[in-house]
């Protein structure tokens, strides 16, 4: 794909992304870039980012104002404009994602469908989800991750799936995401710092 059709691929995403509270204060942070006229006619994402691309402040190559803006507003869209989401390890991300995917299953209920468009998915999709499971919601729930996985690639994150629940108000099933999968990071973490000791005392012949 042309490196300039992919950049505004990925702006249309984040765009998409974006709540209308999160573009108000997007539209706070570029006050000193943008003037209030401007922001005013700013009803997207996208069209803040055209005027940022007009004044030379965005570009494929210039991301670095709009990423130090997201970070105040949605650290996960900052990761996936400059693109250190990418760095992750494949393997444990979809472990985590895999895990996720369970508890969502058994926790998210009849909400999955609000859950399904902040996250990105058509309503026809979403309709097509329905039909193939009428009835059992944790099938439903396994579907609607598979499709976004799938829609997403690896920009699929689980930081992604947890501030999409946040933002649709669903913040008991993030917090029970992120309490089930803690230990998971934790372990991880103890065995990568046992694994560097390891390596340590082999380089000093112990």
């Amino acid at each position: 794909m042309d490196s300039s059709l992919e950049f505004n691929a990925l702006l249309l995403r984040l765009s998409s992304a974006l709540s209308a509270e999160q573009l108000e204060s997007l539209k706070f942070l570029c006050k000193d870039h943008v003037g209030k006229r401007d922001l005013e006619k700013c009803s997207t994402g996208i069209k803040l980012f055209q005027i940022l691309t007009e004044r030379a402040k965005l570009g494929p190559d210039n991301r670095e104002l709009l990423g130090r803006m997201l970070s105040e507003v949605r650290p996960d869209l900052r990761d996936q404009l400059l693109g250190s989401c990418r760095t992750e390890d494949p393997g444990e991300q979809r472990d985590e994602l895999d895990a996720a995917t369970e508890v969502l299953a058994e926790n998210l209920g009849n909400q999955w469908r609000k859950l399904g468009r902040k996250l990105g998915l058509s309503e026809v999709k979403l309709s097509s989800i329905s039909r193939a499971h009428p009835v059992d919601l944790e099938e439903t729930a396994l579907e609607l991750i598979r499709q976004w996985r799938a829609l997403r690639g690896d920009q699929a994150t689980v930081r992604a799936l947890v501030q999409a629940l946040r933002d649709c108000e669903l913040n008991r099933t993030a917090d029970t995401l992120e309490d089930t999968l803690s230990p998971n990071v934790q372990d991880h973490q103890l065995q990568s710092g046992l694994d560097s000791n390891s390596n340590l005392f082999v380089s000093h012949g112990l």
